[in-house]
């Protein structure tokens, strides 16, 4: 996998938080992206490192959401 594609796969991933303005299960990421499961793990990755999401967990469950930045 090149770079070039993980950091295409993490803009699909970001684009897809962002229109929901909510948080989503990576199931639910792989369903709506149509990524395979190692193309999405990657995308999150990258975002991760460039702080770009928010994990969380709630009744057992792995949330990810678009980080959102505040400058006051």
């Amino acid at each position: 996998m090149k770079t070039n594609q993980i950091g295409a796969n993490a803009g699909i991933v970001w684009r897809t938080l962002s229109a929901k303005h909510d948080k989503m299960t990576f199931g639910g990421l792989l369903i709506v992206t149509g990524l395979n499961p190692i193309d999405l793990a990657t995308a999150i990755g990258w975002l991760a490192r460039e702080d770009k999401v928010h994990f969380t967990e709630e009744g057992g469950k792995e949330y990810v959401s678009v980080y959102q930045e505040c400058y006051y």
